[in-house]
C-alpha cells in the first residue's frame, strides 16, 4: 500500500481521523451535524437546508449525532463529516488510501453505502473496512485475550484468539458515555433543563470529564464525600451563569458507578465486567486463565480515575476469582481503535482485503 493511509474512526460520539504513522490521530472532533434553513428557501426539506459540522451557537437546537449506539441513522451527516476530513487532508498532501473502521452492529447495507460514498462520491482511490474491536486488539500489541471497549455510545466486550474473535463471545451493552450524561443533565438541572443550551451543554461535558470518578467502594465512597463540611472541596464545585457556585452531590461525583451498579442509576443490566464474565464463560473452560490474563480495556470511559482498577477487582472477586486476571491499558486508549488501524494499514496480511476504485466499479457492472 501507500507510504501513507487516511485512517477514519468514526463513532457515536467523537471521530478521530489522521495519517498513519502517528502516535494519535491529528484530528479529533464531535460526531455532530447541525442544519440551518437556508434563507432564501427556508423550507422544512433537505434539500433547502445547510448542513454543517458542530453546534451552531445562532442555532443550537439544530443539531444531531449522525450515528447513534452504533447505528448511522443520517448518511448525509455521515457524508458531510468524511467529506470535510478528506478534503483538509488533501489541501496538503497526495491522495491516499483510507481505512474505515466498522462497528460490529454494521449492516450489509451500511458497507455497501459506505463503498458508495467513499468511491463514487469522494473519489478515493482504494479503501479498507476493519472491524473497531479487532483494531483494539492490534493497538495492545496482543493476539490474544479480550477488548473491553467503552465508548460514548456502545460498551463492547469481544474475546480474541490469535487475532481471531471467538464465535458467539461477543457482548454488546448500550450502557455508555451517554448515559452518563443523561443522567448528569438530568440531576444537574432538574428543572429548566434543555439540551439545546449551551451551557448546560457545556457543564455537563466539563462535569463529566474533569469531575467524575469510579469508585472502589460506592457505600465507603458516600460516607467519605457526605462526610465533607460544605465548600471543603473546591473541585466540587460548578458556576451557574451569572458566576454563583454550586456543589455537586456525592453521586453525581460518583457517576460513573453506573458502569458498575447499573441498577442504582435505575438501568438494565448486566454491568461491564458481569459482560465480562459472560463473554468469557461462553468460550472454552481451556482458554478462560488465558483470557483473563490479558484484558484490554480503552475506549473513552476507561479514562475515567478508578476505572481500570475497579474492573480488576470486579473480575478478581466474582465468578473467576480463582483465576488470575490481568487487566491492560495503555496510554491513548480512547484512541485505541485508530492507533491500531494505523498499524494495521500497512500490515501484508490485510492486502488482500483492500478494495481499489477499479475493482469496485467492475464490481458495479457485474
Amino acid at each position: 500500500m501507500a507510504a501513507r493511509t487516511l485512517i477514519i474512526d468514526h463513532g457515536s460520539g467523537f471521530l478521530k481521523a489522521g495519517l498513519s504513522g502517528w502516535n494519535e490521530p491529528q484530528m479529533i472532533f464531535p460526531s455532530i451535524v447541525n442544519y440551518v434553513p437556508c434563507r432564501e428557501n427556508p423550507g422544512p426539506s433537505h434539500a433547502q437546508r445547510r448542513v454543517s459540522l458542530g453546534i451552531d451557537i445562532c442555532h443550537p437546537d439544530t443539531y444531531s449525532y449522525p450515528i447513534e449506539r452504533g447505528r448511522v441513522l443520517n448518511w448525509e451527516g455521515v457524508q458531510h463529516i468524511w467529506s470535510f476530513v478528506l478534503e483538509k487532508h488533501r489541501q496538503e498532501c497526495e491522495d491516499f488510501p483510507v481505512l474505515i473502521t466498522e462497528t460490529p452492529r454494521r449492516e450489509p447495507a451500511d458497507r455497501k453505502k459506505t463503498l458508495e460514498i467513499m468511491f463514487e462520491l469522494l473519489d478515493v482511490p482504494s479503501l479498507l473496512l476493519a472491524d473497531q474491536l479487532e483494531m483494539s486488539l492490534y493497538a495492545s500489541g496482543l493476539l490474544t485475550g479480550v477488548v473491553v471497549d467503552s465508548g460514548y455510545g456502545l460498551t463492547r466486550v469481544q474475546p480474541f484468539h490469535l487475532g481471531r474473535p471467538l464465535p458467539g463471545s461477543g457482548r454488546t451493552l448500550e450502557l455508555a458515555g451517554q448515559d452518563l450524561s443523561a443522567y448528569l443533565f438530568q440531576s444537574l438541572f432538574k428543572e429548566g433543563r434543555n439540551r439545546h443550551d449551551l451551557f448546560q451543554l457545556e457543564t455537563v461535558a466539563s462535569t463529566q470529564m474533569g469531575k467524575c470518578y469510579v469508585p472502589q467502594n460506592l457505600g465507603e465512597a458516600l460516607d467519605f464525600r457526605q462526610s465533607l463540611p460544605s465548600g471543603a472541596d473546591e473541585s466540587n464545585t460548578y458556576q451557574l451563569p451569572d458566576g454563583t457556585p454550586v456543589e455537586l452531590t456525592p453521586m453525581q461525583r460518583l457517576g460513573p458507578e453506573m458502569f458498575f451498579s447499573p441498577q442504582v442509576f435505575d438501568l438494565p443490566g448486566p454491568s461491564i465486567p458481569q459482560a465480562v464474565v459472560e463473554s468469557v464463560a461462553s468460550c472454552e473452560a481451556s482458554r478462560h486463565h488465558l483470557l483473563l490474563s490479558h484484558v484490554m480495556a480503552c475506549g473513552g470511559n476507561s479514562l475515567y480515575p478508578g476505572f481500570t482498577k475497579r474492573l480488576y477487582k470486579e473480575l478478581t472477586s466474582g465468578h473467576f476469582s480463582s483465576t488470575k486476571a490481568t487487566v491492560w491499558v495503555g496510554g491513548n486508549r480512547n484512541f485505541s481503535v485508530w492507533l491500531g488501524a494505523s498499524v494495521v494499514a500497512h500490515l501484508s496480511t490485510y492486502r488482500s482485503e483492500w478494495m481499489t476504485r477499479e475493482e469496485y466499479v467492475e464490481g458495479m457492472r457485474l
